[in-house]
């Protein structure tokens, strides 16, 4: 039986937004140069969806257990902002093909759209000054992982946004990502649709073995799903 979809709840980076993978190239760069050794490939694994400083951590536990403290994470991650600002002061950000007619036929069908990504609010909000993208035009909300107190996987995000949008049937709502981990949020939210797109940081087959509803490779193709 078909749903009725009332929010699409859309990962920023690798899914939206298309910055060529620079947040993780950006973490496996401060990670070799503290001699933290991992290929960019294992930080997709480990790292992708994740809010950033949970991300760092994820890794060392996973690569170089010996290597985890807090105080070795928290300079990682002080060194990982910095370096991340700097590349984003000189990125040419845009958009994937097919994103705004995407979003302009849910408009047309009045669902709510809002937006949610591990990074913090400064470093979300950056990315969509430099697209121009506007409150109430492009998207309705924006949730970042400094508006809730557990990150992805947990729910919290998108219960955030159905509260933001006065959404309470967790069964009419949408949630897509470009990693595993944006489809295991969808699912502890119990939403009607968990939605892969290989856009982004992780494969057609890294993504189902989260078990989506089902994968795209862009976000035109989810329409043919409805």
């Amino acid at each position: 039986m078909k749903k009725t979809l009332e929010l699409v709840v859309l990962d920023m980076a690798g899914t939206t937004i298309n910055e060529d993978n620079v947040v993780y190239k950006t973490i496996n760069k401060v990670l070799l140069a503290n001699s933290v050794q991992c290929s960019l490939k294992e930080v997709l694994t480990y790292c992708a969806g994740k809010e950033k400083r949970t991300a760092i951590a994820d890794i060392i536990s996973a690569l170089h257990p010996d290597r985890l403290n807090d105080d070795f994470v928290d300079s990682l991650f002080t060194e990982f902002k910095q370096l991340l600002k700097e590349a984003y002061d000189d990125l040419d950000v845009k958009t994937f093909d097919g994103t705004i007619d995407f979003f302009q036929t849910l408009r047309k069908q009045g669902v709510a759209i809002v937006l949610n990504t591990g990074y913090d609010k400064r470093t979300a909000s950056k990315l969509l000054d430099k697209l121009n993208w506007q409150r109430g035009l492009e998207y309705d909300h924006l949730i970042t992982a400094d508006d809730v107190q557990n990150g992805r996987p947990r729910p919290d995000m998108i219960y955030l946004a159905m509260e933001k949008t006065g959404i309470s049937n967790t069964s009419n709502v949408m949630k897509v990502g470009d990693s595993k981990i944006d489809i295991e949020e969808g699912h502890s939210a119990n939403c009607g649709y968990s939605i892969g797109i290989t856009t982004g940081a992780q494969t057609e087959q890294q993504l189902l073995e989260a078990k989506p509803n089902f994968v795209v490779s862009n976000l035109g193709e989810i329409l043919n799903h409805l």
